[in-house]
């Protein structure tokens, strides 16, 4: 499929993008590649196929949750450089 200079000037404005007609070309040889190999697909026999949203089969692995002791307060906080009112301190982000 044949993409035109207006087409790429187009979608670039779009995207507000300024090429230069060197690129200009070098994108419509680009898409144009891309929207030929698109066809080549759409040539393919689909009949039968089921549609899919992933390539691979997709299961979640859920676990029971299980009620467990966690870590003293005190145990936590041993090993912070820095500390306040029980919580770790950490440096302002801005």
């Amino acid at each position: 499929m044949k993409i035109t200079k207006d087409e790429v000037l187009h979608v670039a404005a779009l995207a507000r993008l300024e090429l230069t007609d060197d690129v200009i070309d070098q994108f419509a040889g680009q898409i144009a590649t891309i929207l030929e190999y698109v066809d080549t697909l759409n040539q393919v026999d689909t009949q039968g196929v089921k549609p899919t949203s992933y390539a691979t089969f997709r299961t979640n692995a859920f676990r029971e949750d299980i009620k467990r002791l966690s870590l003293e307060q005190d145990t936590a906080l041993a090993n912070a450089p820095a500390q306040e009112d029980g919580c770790f301190k950490v440096p302002k982000i801005l």
